[in-house]
C-alpha cells in the first residue's frame, strides 16, 4: 500500500468523509508523483486505498478532478506563502529569502503535488481543465521578477540580473529538489532552504579567492 506523506485535517479520522477524502488525495497524490498521472488508473488508486474502483466516484467525479484538487491546493497555498513574504516589507534581499523559504515551507506538505507539476505540467497544460496553471505560474512570475528588479534597480543585485531568467534558474532548482528530499532525512527542509539561500544569493566562491 502506498505511504501517507501528507497529514488528514485535524479531528479527521480515515473512515470519516473528509478524513477518507483526505487520505484519497493523499494516495493519488503520490501515484501521480511516482508513476506518472496518465500511467496511473483509477483502479490503482482505489486498490492502494484499499476500496473498489466505482468507490472512488463517490469522493471524485474522475482521476482529472482528484489531481485538479491536489494541485489547486498546494497553488493557493504557495501564492498565499509568496504574498504573505513579500508583504512583510524589508529590503530585497530579506524579500527574497523570504520567497526561498516559502517555498520550501510549502513543498514540504505539498511534495507529491510539487513532483507532480515537476513532471507534468506540460501535458496537463494542454488539458482545458488545468488551463488555470499558466495564470498561477505567470502570478508567481510577477511576484518573484517584480523583488528580482526592485533589487537591481537599488543596487543590492548584480547590474546585469536577468530578473526573468533568475528566477526560473531559482523556481527549477527548488522544484527539482522533490526527486531527493525525505521529510525523514538528516536535512529538514528549513535547512535546505537556508542552504539555497547562500548559493542564491552569496554564491559558492569566497571573497578572497574572487
Amino acid at each position: 500500500m502506498v505511504g501517507r506523506d501528507a497529514a488528514e485535517p485535524p479531528g479527521a479520522s480515515p473512515e470519516s468523509g473528509s478524513g477518507r477524502r483526505a487520505q484519497l488525495l493523499s494516495i493519488a497524490a503520490e501515484l501521480f508523483a511516482r508513476r506518472g498521472f496518465a500511467a496511473t488508473t483509477v483502479r490503482e488508486i482505489a486498490e492502494s486505498a484499499g476500496i473498489l474502483s466505482g468507490s472512488l466516484y463517490h469522493h471524485f467525479e474522475s482521476k482529472e478532478a482528484v489531481v485538479d484538487e491536489i494541485l489547486r491546493a498546494y497553488l493557493d497555498e504557495q501564492l498565499a506563502a509568496f504574498r504573505k513574504a513579500v508583504g512583510q516589507g524589508g529590503d530585497p534581499r530579506s524579500r527574497l529569502e523570504g520567497l526561498i523559504r516559502a517555498s520550501f515551507t510549502v513543498l514540504r506538505r505539498h511534495r507529491w503535488a510539487v513532483a507532480i507539476l515537476h513532471n507534468e505540467s506540460g501535458y496537463l497544460a494542454s488539458l482545458e481543465r488545468f488551463a488555470y496553471l499558466e495564470q498561477v505560474n505567470k502570478e508567481f512570475e510577477r511576484i518573484w521578477v517584480r523583488v528580482l528588479r526592485e533589487g537591481r534597480s537599488r543596487g543590492a543585485f548584480r547590474a546585469e540580473l536577468n530578473p526573468r531568467l533568475t528566477h526560473r534558474f531559482i523556481r527549477d532548482s527548488i522544484s527539482s529538489v522533490v526527486r531527493w528530499y525525505n521529510p525523514r532525512g538528516r536535512m529538514s527542509a528549513q535547512t535546505i532552504a537556508e542552504q539555497y539561500i547562500r548559493i542564491f544569493c552569496d554564491g559558492v566562491v569566497t571573497t578572497s579567492s574572487a
